[in-house]
């Protein structure tokens, strides 16, 4: 009888991971090697798994900052809405990103694919006199001078794609998995 319950709970959780796995793989955020996701982008799943409806985030004051970006050989960074009261205070929370990133569809939506970590570099000079390159949970930010291509003084940023699998990282600048083609107007 204990057998013959325990074969049976075996093959109810073997059929249940069965019909579970479909929708698991749809929506992968393991890196590319399979393994699971980093600490840092679990945490910002959390913290904007809200900002799934894009009608969310403009509620709450989310302004789009750029049209769709796309990567200068392929993939794309997508639309960047920011939160304007995160921009220029010279802090990192990597509960807080500054930027939410979106994928235009071809039915007019918007798809959240990931953040940015947005940090002006003298803004963060204030407030850090012993100097060093601001980083998110651990991982450095990427220095950007200027000129730059977004209008922007020098800057700190980092990626993170916490809702689209990217091939090339979890914190890399571009995906090639995210696209700009279903963008209405031109892209960036």
């Amino acid at each position: 009888m204990r057998t013959l319950l325990h074969r049976t709970l075996t093959c109810t959780a073997l059929a249940l991971a069965a019909l579970a796995a479909p929708a698991r793989a749809q929506h992968d955020h393991s890196s590319p090697n399979g393994a699971a996701m980093a600490p840092l982008v679990e945490k910002v799943r959390a913290a904007t798994s809200k900002y799934v409806d894009i009608k969310v985030a403009t509620k709450e004051g989310w302004v789009q900052a750029t049209p769709c970006v796309s990567g200068p050989n392929s993939g794309a960074m997508g639309v960047h809405f920011v939160l304007p009261s995160r921009i220029g205070d010279g802090a990192i929370n990597p509960s807080e990103p500054e930027s939410l990133i979106y994928e235009p569809q071809a039915n007019g939506a918007l798809r959240l694919v990931g953040v940015e970590f947005i940090v002006i570099a003298a803004d963060w000079a204030k407030l850090h006199k012993e100097g060093g390159t601001p980083s998110v949970d651990g991982h450095l930010m990427h220095y950007v001078g200027e000129p730059n291509r977004y209008g922007l003084p020098a800057f700190y940023e980092m990626h993170v794609w916490a809702w689209e699998r990217n091939p090339n990282g979890n914190f890399a600048d571009f995906n090639s998995r995210v696209t700009c083609d279903s963008q209405s107007g031109p892209a960036s």
